[in-house]
């Protein structure tokens, strides 16, 4: 059942007592890959100032969550994942409103996200919230 609009509960930061829940919320929304282990990556990103995992609960249980971080220019967003059964009622669109006020009170100045090709419904959903695609191409290299 969708959160009436301005009944959203309110984010936090993600504890160590939540990085289970979040990991089965992730793999429940198909956000994992088998090289990228979702513990590692919550770890990870909440042992610095420049990143966190940001989290709503309803009822005791995470049901939205996402990763946002900075490099002191461009924030990032990873990982935003909204229970399947509250889907398009609004909390996408909540936490990633609070990814973009956390990016924009640590002084960064642009918000990027990297989706796949392949998912028309989560581009339509980025598109939405006034997401473009730019004209770069990411490459990568595995340091592991």
């Amino acid at each position: 059942m969708p959160f009436p609009s301005a009944l959203f509960p309110p984010t936090r930061p993600a504890r160590d007592t939540d990085v289970t829940a979040l990991a089965a919320l992730w793999e429940r929304c198909a956000l994992t890959r088998p090289w990228n282990d979702p513990v590692t990556d919550i770890a990870f990103a909440r042992k610095g100032p420049n990143s966190e995992v940001l989290v709503i609960e309803q009822d005791g249980k995470i049901c939205a969550s996402v990763m946002v971080g900075h490099d002191g220019h461009r924030g990032w967003v990873y990982y935003l994942a909204v229970e399947p059964d509250l889907q398009r009622g609004g909390l996408g669109r909540h936490i990633m409103d609070e990814a973009q006020s956390w990016l924009r009170a640590k002084g960064a100045w642009k918000m990027h996200l990297m989706i796949r090709r392949s998912n028309g419904a989560v581009r339509t959903f980025y598109e939405k919230l006034g997401f473009s695609e730019s004209d770069v191409v990411v490459l990568s290299k595995s340091l592991t």
